[in-house]
């Protein structure tokens, strides 16, 4: 390379970028070398001054061209250096000056965000001198903004949004934490802002000798190493040291961590197992169960395919009842939700004699979690395998943990000073309910006396005593009368619906109908949420089991045709999700909907459920079957149409082989009792293994085989009374093996209810049918059309007056004389035929016979 090359270099480059590399490395270097650079820099910034005042050297003292003479202009000017306090400072006020504007416009969001460039650019200037004065200013109006901000908001009917919200409970935080180590700078420039912004004099602090960091050394013994001769190295090769003193500075930085990426929550975990295990204060177990139980609930709170792990359940299941024990030891100390929190970790809080210590937390919410992860992890688990089983037997543990924390809440609730919200013993009364009203008798009185003797004999409850817990019925009724009582709409609701399924479950059917009806939710059931209305079809549901139970055939039929006629049991009872080939669910509507199910032993059987809707069907369609078919002039009508539509594809199969589920038993007993065949009908029907789920399954069959016995006896006279003048009562009584009081009750109350046209002679024992005006079979087709065509002619005349919108009346013609107005001038169509026309007035408005007529009226 030639000399006048090397020669030539622009030192004032150099100098500039040594400067850049200064400030950007300065955090890391420490104050010697600081000081070190900043001469180096200040040397290079002398010889860059030399070099333009001396001239050019080298190649470019040759090349004058037309870029030398423009930059001469910026060469006259007089280059200021600036150092590295200045810049940041700039860069403070800069700051400043932004936190101002977003001031002027209310942006909490903005300030945020800026306060904490605020704060990182304060820390690199006060690690060598005072905090500036624009600073302590800064924050200190920042302050006095946010409690005015706070004011405002409790008595402003307009609320912020979302974001600004956060950003505002984000302020409060950082800047109670921050201001306390600056509250003696802050004090001075509130007693005199002007004075305080004046005086320039800042008291130089002299940092203390740095001393030199060395290396990490391994040393045999210390504390907190392991067998295997390792310990705990935290950030910069420390040996992390637990001690209880440094409980409180490790939890805010646990809790500050939540919620953020790249958290490792089982690390965090071991942390406060080995803090609770050093633990000394019960304020400060406390304080580390109540952390440590909300970060295993955080290792499965971003996932909703997956529950939380048996052993971390187990393990959070007992802090919390080490957590209840703790509290109860201690009677100064309440966990409350409206607790303020403690600030200063260093110092941790000193309750006087007679001063209750409030922490802030909810015992309620870790109850509410416990139960709502053992329900997740059950909806997962295959519940035809040994592990569900095991996992259900947690549910004593859970119980337990219940009951005892409704003591804690009672006891908060003695003390008026405390204020505890009624909503707390509301929420944990309701998650005891929803854990028995579902279990028979005899379950509950075991779960009950078990979870008293987990509890010491001092401590008892006001709501339901210790001597009350044995009888079930006295419970339930206790614990709903109490949530009746205090509380309102969703939990009142779920309340009365768990108190009606227990007496549903226990064969008090009279009782489970009138409370249903008496509280009228059948017609408000569509305003609750989704879990209420499944919980309301599963207590429907059971009143009509009930109503089957107890025989009464017609209520249960009715009871059962809403949930069962539909088609959708599954879907509406929450025990399985329906996907149709074509359905437009997404994939979020079909996680929520799975996210509801209820786990397997909360199941209602559903082909239980079916074979009692199919059989009711049976017994109360057949009779109407036959008694249609007899009597032409019966308007048809239909009790269940899924029952109607099985049977006639049950019909139309022209082969029929044996049985094989519960559905072909009642179909092919349909049609024995059709026939007349009721002992056939009743093997049938009393073959169905299902009837063995129910209690007392040989009551249930001799019942079934009772109530076949006398709808056959219906469906018989139904049938063949047009051909019979008189028949003997005794006949009827051996035919289908009843006693003759039997035989002329069911007589008596057909003929009441005018469903046969017969007198009961009792002096003969007899039955005399009446035989009216019976017609041929061209007779019945006649008078069949005729109504076909009456229903099309009013169908036309009301098509006519909708097209013609409201036109109709241009048809109408006075005095009735020809045209269609009310069709008596049309040859006398609208004349008296058997009181089944009468005298109309207007086409189209006052027809009222027929069978298609109706329908399309309807």
């Amino acid at each position: 390379m030639s000399r006048f090359f090397t020669a030539g270099d622009s030192s004032s480059e150099s100098s500039s970028s040594d400067e850049e590399e200064l400030y950007s490395e300065e955090e890391a270097e420490q104050k010697s070398e600081e000081e070190s650079s900043e001469e180096e820099g200040s040397d290079e910034e002398g010889s860059s001054s030399l070099d333009e005042e001396g001239g050019r050297t080298g190649i470019n003292k040759f090349l004058r061209d037309v870029q030398s003479s423009e930059e001469s202009s910026e060469d006259e000017q007089p280059t200021v250096v600036k150092s590295a306090k200045d810049k940041r400072i700039e860069e403070l006020e800069s700051v400043v000056k932004l936190i101002e504007n977003a001031v002027k416009i209310n942006d909490w969001s903005s300030i945020s965000t800026e306060f904490d460039k605020l704060n990182r650019q304060v820390v690199k200037i006060a690690a060598q001198e005072k905090a500036p004065k624009v600073y302590i200013k800064t924050i200190a109006d920042l302050e006095d903004f946010m409690n005015e901000a706070i004011a405002k908001q409790k008595v402003s009917t307009k609320k912020m949004n979302a974001t600004n919200a956060k950003g505002l409970n984000a302020m409060k935080q950082k800047i109670k934490r921050n201001n306390k180590d600056y509250m003696a700078e802050i004090e001075k420039y509130r007693e005199d802002k002007g004075e305080y912004m004046m005086s320039d004099e800042e008291e130089e602090v002299t940092p203390p000798p740095r001393v030199k960091k060395s290396r990490p050394v391994y040393v045999d013994g210390i504390e907190g190493a392991d067998d295997e001769g390792f310990s705990t190295v935290g950030k910069g090769g420390r040996t992390l040291q637990y001690t209880a003193e440094s409980i409180f500075k490790h939890l805010r930085s646990i809790i500050e961590s939540r919620g953020k990426k790249n958290t490792d929550r089982a690390e965090q975990i071991r942390v406060m197992e080995k803090l609770l295990e050093v633990a000394t204060t019960p304020y400060q177990r406390i304080r580390t169960l109540l952390t440590l139980i909300s970060t295993r609930f955080d290792l499965t709170s971003g996932s909703a395919g997956t529950f939380m792990p048996q052993d971390h359940w187990k393990l959070a299941e007992n802090e919390f009842a080490t957590l209840l024990e703790t509290l109860e030891e201690n009677r100064n100390m309440v966990v409350l939700e409206n607790a303020e929190e403690w600030e200063d970790d260093e110092k941790p809080p000193q309750p006087s004699p007679g001063e209750t210590l409030r922490i802030p937390g909810s015992v309620v919410s870790i109850v509410e979690r416990l139960d709502d992860e053992l329900t997740r992890s059950l909806q997962h688990i295959d519940p035809h395998t040994a592990e569900y089983i095991e996992r259900l037997s947690d549910e004593q543990a859970l119980y337990n943990n219940i009951v005892r924390a409704l003591l804690y809440i009672e006891e908060l609730k003695n003390d008026p000073k405390l204020e505890t919200p009624q909503e707390s013993a509301n929420r944990i009364v309701m998650r005891r309910v929803e854990h028995v009203y579902f279990k028979p008798s005899q379950v509950v009185t075991i779960l009950e006396e078990t979870a008293w003797k987990s509890i010491p004999a001092k401590l008892d409850s006001k709501i339901t005593p210790r001597g009350k817990s044995r009888d079930t019925a006295e419970l339930v009724q206790i614990l709903c009368t109490y949530l009746f009582e205090n509380s309102a709409d969703i939990i009142r609701g779920r309340a009365y619906l768990c108190q009606v399924y227990f007496c549903a479950l226990h064969d008090q059917y009279f009782r489970a109908r009138d409370m249903l009806l008496m509280s009228h939710l059948q017609e408000t059931i569509g305003n609750f949420d989704i879990s209420t209305q499944i919980l309301f079809n599963r207590t429907l549901v059971q009143v009509g089991l009930c109503a089957f139970r107890a025989g009464l055939v017609y209520e249960s039929q009715n009871t059962l045709q809403e949930i069962c006629g539909s088609g959708r049991q599954k879907e509406l009872l929450a025990q399985g999700v329906l996907i149709q080939r074509y359905s437009q669910v997404s994939a979020e509507q079909e996680r929520l909907e799975r996210q509801r199910q209820l786990p397997f032993h909360m199941h209602i059987n559903l082909e239980l459920l079916e074979c009692v809707y199919l059989t009711c069907s049976m017994l109360l369609e057949i009779p109407l079957l036959a008694q249609t078919g007899s009597s032409p002039d019966i308007k048809k009508r239909v009790i269940s149409k899924t029952y109607r539509r099985l049977l006639e594809f049950h019909e139309r199969q022209i082969f029929t082989g044996p049985p094989e589920n519960t559905r072909d038993h009642v179909m092919q007993a349909s049609r024995s009792l059709a026939a007349g065949e009721w002992k056939r009908a009743v093997e049938l029907i009393n073959s169905i293994k299902i009837w063995d789920l129910m209690a007392q399954s040989d009551k249930i069959k001799v019942m079934l085989s009772q109530q076949i016995q006398e709808e056959g006896l219906r469906t018989y006279l139904f049938t063949y009374a047009p051909f019979y003048d008189t028949l003997a009562v005794s006949t009827l009584a051996s035919m289908f093996e009843l006693s003759e009081q039997k035989v002329a009750a069911v007589i008596s109350k057909m003929i009441s209810h005018e469903e046969l046209a017969a007198a009961l002679d009792q002096v003969n024992s007899a039955i005399i049918f009446r035989k009216g005006v019976e017609l041929s079979r061209l007779q019945s087709l006649a008078l069949t059309l005729s109504d076909k065509a009456s229903g099309l002619i009013e169908a036309n005349e009301r098509t006519l007056e909708q097209r013609t919108q409201g036109m109709a009346n241009a048809f109408e013609r006075q005095g009735g004389q020809g045209g269609r107005g009310g069709r008596g001038g049309r040859g006398g169509r609208g004349g008296t035929r058997g009181d089944r026309g009468g005298a109309r007035t207007r086409g189209g408005q006052q027809f009222g016979g027929g069978a298609l007529g109706g329908a399309i009226k309807a």
